[in-house]
């Protein structure tokens, strides 16, 4: 391989394209907020960083050419980034500073502008390539559409094959359509899932289904998959605490990795005006919020993302600011793992 081509498949940098917006922050505050507490990777300091030390990278995945509904979800990585600034890292209601937490903001996937397949593929290989570079490193997502999600799981089983992977989807939809007729797309990534083999629909949690949005014909390739799935109903009469508890502890039982994806149309529409597919009858905001903390506290959880977002669609950034609540929450539920 020659120096140059050396050069282009380097990690993080140029395979990754550096962050796009990133704030000046001062060093060293005693009270910083999130955007001065996330570290962006610069590319002069990337290839020697000590990955031992830091606990999770973002990664913001620009794709929305594969949305079957049409979408802005390209543009939440980078309003992502915008909206850190209201936050900050102390979450007064568990009593958890996140500041001792080492996150580094990696940029984004390179993104073709035409060519949904290699979209895909810069994913994948994006995703195996942070197994490969630092596998004890939690890598969260930032989509980008649904699509994102086979990719991510399928890159971390190119490196892993032996290693068995399992699913917990907060969703309003199966995501279980055809892949014949719509192919690699946001309505399809569980089902590429199952049917390329990566992994069991017995090992799929999907929590938060509910009303007029999915058809007959997919809740019964549901169950013929075996996909394990809890209605928002359901999940309100035994409690959502009990049914994420539930859904983990079935999970740990039979898989070695545990994947955390977060389709932001889970959210009722009216909590979450930004999201392309977004429906009345979802999760109340703090649900949410509870759910990724659960889901953060399991050591079993080592990867996640969250989709499905389109800032064009948005109301007064509502939608925006609470995936970056989803985030914080998550990571709460990580910092407090000993406890748990």
């Amino acid at each position: 391989m020659s120096n140059q081509a050396k050069k282009n498949t380097g990690y993080p940098y140029p395979m990754l394209n550096p962050p796009p917006f990133r704030w000046q922050a001062e060093p060293d505050l005693p009270e910083p907020k999130v955007h001065e507490w996330i570290r962006t990777l610069e590319p002069s300091a990337a290839h020697d960083t000590d990955w031992s030390r830091i606990d999770a990278a973002i990664l913001g995945v620009p794709l929305s050419r594969s949305s079957i509904s049409a979408s802005a979800a390209s543009e939440t990585p980078e309003e992502f980034r915008r909206a850190w600034r209201s936050f900050t890292p102390y979450n007064l209601e568990e009593d958890i500073d996140l500041t001792p937490l080492s996150v580094v903001d990696l940029g984004d996937v390179r993104q073709h502008v035409t060519d949904i397949s290699r979209c895909h593929q810069s994913i994948r290989e994006a995703a195996a390539t942070m197994q490969r570079h630092h596998p004890s490193t939690l890598p969260i997502l930032i989509g980008g559409d649904h699509s994102i999600t086979a990719m991510s799981i399928m890159g971390i089983k190119d490196t892993r094959p032996e290693k068995s992977i399992g699913l917990l989807q907060l969703d309003t939809h199966f995501d279980l359509r055809s892949l014949e007729e719509f192919g690699p797309a946001n309505g399809t990534p569980v089902r590429n899932l199952i049917e390329s083999g990566s992994l069991r629909g017995s090992d799929v949690w999907n929590i938060g289904l509910h009303g007029f949005f999915n058809a007959r014909s997919l809740r019964d390739y549901a169950d013929r998959a075996g996909v394990n799935w809890i209605t928002m109903k359901e999940a309100r009469r035994i409690g959502l605490e009990t049914a994420v508890h539930s859904a983990l502890t079935q999970l740990e039982k039979k898989v070695d990795t545990i994947y955390l994806t977060v389709d932001m149309d889970v959210l009722d529409l009216a909590c979450a005006p930004g999201t392309p597919a977004g429906a009345p009858g979802g999760m109340r905001t703090e649900e949410l919020f509870e759910a990724v903390r659960i889901a953060g506290t399991h050591p079993r959880v080592r990867g996640m993302d969250i989709v499905c977002l389109d800032p064009r669609r948005d109301i007064n950034q509502i939608t925006i600011k609470t995936g970056v609540h989803v985030l914080l929450s998550f990571l709460t539920g990580f910092m407090q793992r000993d406890k748990a």
